[in-house]
């Protein structure tokens, strides 16, 4: 659905606007690139990244020889109209060095405010079974294998349901964090991604709205 006359949108001296492209499910940046309003009208038609490249000064739909196709779910504009940030499933790297995104390359980090995220808790979890740190609890889980995971996954539920029929916030919380733990561990036991669950929960969101469509029609 566009919201928006693309008319309000301001390219620049070059007929250029800068588009950052950042994955939909990880939230990962995974390039900066450019557009004009043609790549920008066939990105629209075709719901994939189109770019127009400075450098061969000609238009490149991304994917179109390495098959890593970007997928867009969402286009939003910065207050100044001037900006565009791009949300897109990629079927493979954004980099034309093979890496997953652009922007590998670590320049300054607060060593007391180390950003979190899922995708990077999994790379740890990953990193436990594949490396077997010593004293690791991780470790120990996947050294004792799927039964051991599971019966934990399972007294990690019946936690959360004695905490918040308690109605103990804090405790439930507590006891969600540590039942989310444990189901990421078992997702790299059984070679589940994050992505897997994220086109999981969509599937049914798709199937949700229509159903809502319907019972109001």
């Amino acid at each position: 659905m566009l919201y928006m006359d693309l008319s309000e949108l301001k390219f620049d001296d070059k007929g250029l606007i800068p588009a950052i492209v950042v994955d939909a499910v990880t939230k990962q940046v995974l390039t900066l690139a450019y557009m004009n309003e043609e790549s920008l009208k066939i990105s629209l038609e075709k719901e994939l990244t189109c770019f127009y490249s400075r450098s061969r000064e000609c238009l490149w739909l991304k994917g179109e020889t390495s098959g890593n196709y970007q997928h867009i779910v969402s286009i939003t504009a910065d207050c100044d109209r001037d900006a565009l940030v791009v949300m897109a499933e990629p079927d493979g790297p954004a980099c034309h060095l093979g890496t997953t995104s652009c922007f590998e390359y670590p320049v300054w980090e607060n060593d007391e405010k180390q950003e979190f995220s899922l995708k990077g808790l999994m790379e740890l979890l990953q990193g436990r079974k594949d490396e077997k740190k010593e004293g690791s609890y991780t470790t120990y889980l996947f050294e004792k294998g799927l039964d051991k995971i599971l019966k934990k996954v399972g007294e990690e539920c019946t936690e959360v349901i004695i905490a918040a029929k308690a109605e103990d916030k804090k405790e439930t919380i507590y006891e969600i964090a540590d039942l989310c733990y444990h189901v990421m561990v078992l997702m790299i036991e059984q070679g589940i991604t994050l992505e897997d669950i994220h086109k999981e929960l969509a599937s049914r969101h798709v199937i949700d709205h229509k159903v809502k469509q319907e019972k109001m029609t």
